[in-house]
């Protein structure tokens, strides 16, 4: 404290006589040798001094010593003008009530406003240059490991005078740009040397100025999921390993966290730039409402409960069959402190009257319906189970909502259930089915239930997903088993999907015009898996093929060989809201699809999988059955 003070007063004292020398300077650059025919030395003397007395409580009122000279920056710049601009106009004002500015040129006061700003701030800017070029020197006579940043904005400086400023590990002698804009010039004397694609030239170019990169360091985070899987596969070519540095909104405890570099994650490989939603939306949906989520303690359901507790609902009602989930997500919301309402109730959409009697007592305004069985393997194997759960629990749901006079109810869907070959994907078809129908059934009855279905892909990480299936068979020393080599999927992490749940559902609903269609959410572009696999034995540290072996097990039951978002014969239609697209299947009509689905109903309790699978396959023609993509 005491040496911040004394530095303080340094500061101050050194202002004060650039002020003095700046009057006196002004005076001779406009007189030169004539000033003494002006003003004598008395005069000058007590102009110099009146002029110094008067800069010291304007400079200090500026609070111009509570800045590092170290950090010196724009908006110490601007203080130091508003310091001189007042400084000259107080004193302009003094001198004219005691002398009328009888002896003093007008002109000199300009000059003197130029010169003060000069003497106050170049000895700053010089301080601060001369540190870092000092900084900079001693950071590369160290053992500071060479990285080269990807990315050349406000994250790349951060970095570069974060660890310049405490002697870091690390040092900056490149940066490479997403786009050309900026490739030949630099940031605190880093040059940006080429873009992304010019990653091997670059690296090239530094090995033979004796300064080869060891690591590559991800700035700008938002890089595409598709980049960061090139910069790994780059990295891993050029002998580097790739980290990044973590985003500004992250940092929790403060400077020093910004020189921790954060692992690549599966997350940065797969996941795209974050989408400007508008939360507003959302939040006019949920807050003050009563609202059930079906399958909460699922993956989907147990995210969707986290999100819409965030925004204030009168009363969650948790609907799970699994106790074990509802109890985890019970105990989750019960650990907030501001958590929301909620009410965690067991059951099974396959009970419609269990269903009814909680909506009937909760009177829940909005309804999100993620219950489901998903798992294709295992509903192909367990057909009845999963017609039953998928399609019948969808229209006890559905029907129950309408009882109840719900506002709202949001179906989850699938990209399975374009053109498919698997029992999940045709079940949850006819489960999309049925709300259209009835979506287009309430726009003819005033206030009727509005229902919104939502279709996206695979969510990483959910249960049963490659990417824990890859992490388990990592940590067990592998192999890691891969179906198919040409196996592509879709993937979005869990939070994205449920953002874009709740802003699809709060656009379907302020526009009327989309009833009957279904929202898809924009997955950006499939991922192999195999390549997936690959890159995640790198993030492990490890080697494909020689630490880890890759084996290709075959198809499963049901499995596609790729996923697909539309039908052919359902092109997709932009909203006007980031991530979500629009689809027009075919739609049918409710009552004639409500017979259907109860004997679908009756063949499945009945354990009769033949006849159910007849009825599905004609309430879903597309549903092609053993077909896989592979042509075998």
């Amino acid at each position: 404290m005491k040496e911040t003070l004394s530095r303080a007063h340094v500061a101050f004292v050194h202002d004060v006589v650039m002020a003095a020398v700046s009057f006196v300077a002004a005076l001779y650059l406009r007189l030169g040798d004539d000033i003494w025919l002006y003003w004598g030395s008395g005069d000058l003397a007590l102009g110099t001094g009146l002029f110094a007395l008067v800069a010291m409580p304007v400079f200090l009122s500026q609070k111009l010593y509570r800045g590092v000279w170290r950090y010196a920056s724009v908006n110490d710049l601007l203080a130091l003008v508003r310091a001189a601009t007042l400084t000259v106009l107080v004193f302009l004002a003094v001198l004219f009530l005691m002398t009328r500015l009888q002896s003093m040129p007008r002109s000199v006061l300009v000059i003197n406003w130029f010169v003060l700003l000069a003497l106050l701030g170049g000895p700053r800017f010089l301080y601060r240059t001369v540190k870092d070029r000092l900084q900079a020197a001693r950071s590369a006579r160290g053992d500071s490991i060479p990285v080269l940043l990807v990315g050349a904005g406000d994250e790349a400086e951060l970095f570069i005078r974060a660890t310049r400023a405490d002697h870091g590990e690390y040092r900056a002698i490149g940066l490479v740009a997403e786009r050309g804009g900026r490739v030949g010039r630099n940031i605190h004397g880093i040059d940006v040397l080429g873009t992304i694609d010019d990653l091997d030239e670059v690296v090239a170019g530094l090995a033979r100025r004796g300064q080869t990169p060891q690591r590559l360091i991800i700035t700008d985070h938002r890089l595409d999921g598709a980049v960061v899987r090139d910069l790994l596969d780059a990295a891993d070519r050029l002998g580097m390993s790739l980290a990044r540095i973590p985003r500004l909104t992250d940092l929790k405890d403060g400077i020093a966290d910004t020189l921790t570099l954060r692992p690549i994650a599966v997350e940065d490989l797969l996941g795209r730039p974050q989408l400007a939603l508008d939360r507003a939306d959302m939040e006019r949906l949920i807050r003050g409402r009563r609202v059930m989520v079906t399958g909460a303690g699922g993956s989907i359901g147990s995210e969707l409960v986290r999100q819409i507790g965030a925004f204030g609902p009168e009363r969650l009602v948790l609907f799970e069959a699994c106790e074990f989930n509802l109890y985890t997500i019970d105990q989750e919301l019960s650990r907030q402190e501001d958590g929301p309402e909620h009410v965690p109730v067991l059951g099974d959409v396959r009970d419609a009257v269990r269903v009814r009697s909680v909506m009937e007592r909760h009177r829940p305004e909005l309804v999100f319906h993620a219950a489901a069985l998903k798992h294709v393997p295992m509903v192909e194997y367990n057909p009845e189970e999963g017609m039953l759960t998928n399609a019948v629990g969808t229209r006890i749901v559905a029907d129950a909502c309408v009882a109840a006079g719900v506002s709202l109810m949001v179906q989850i869907s699938t990209d399975k259930a374009v053109n498919p070959t698997n029992v999940m994907g045709a079940s949850k078809r006819v489960a999309e089915m049925y709300a259209q129908a009835l979506d287009l059934v309430a726009g003819q009855t005033p206030g009727g239930t509005r229902f919104v279905t939502v279709r996206f892909g695979n969510v990483l990480g959910s249960t049963g997903s490659v990417v824990p299936l890859f992490q388990k068979q990592l940590a067990e020393g592998g192999p890691i088993t891969v179906t198919h080599p040409d196996m592509t999927r879709y993937f979005m992490t869990v939070h994205e999907a449920v953002e874009l749940v709740l802003q699809a559902s709060a656009f379907g609903v302020e526009h009327p015009d989309y009833r009957g269609k279904i929202f898809v959410l924009d997955m950006g572009e499939p991922v192999r898996i195999v390549h997936l696999a690959r890159q995640m034995i790198r993030l492990a540290g490890l080697r494909p093929d020689h630490d880890v072996g890759i084996v290709f097990t075959g198809l499963r039951p049901g499995e596609k060989l790729f996923e697909e978002i539309f039908h052919g014969a359902e092109p997709p239609v932009a909203t006007g809201r980031p991530g979500v697209l629009v689809a027009s299947p075919r739609a049918v009509d409710a009552e004639e699809l409500g017979i259907a689905i109860d004997e679908l109903a009756q063949a499945c309790r009945a354990h009769q999988p033949e006849p159910a699978l007849s009825i599905v396959r004609r309430l879903v023609p597309e549903y092609r059955p053993g077909e896989n993509g592979t042509g075998e």
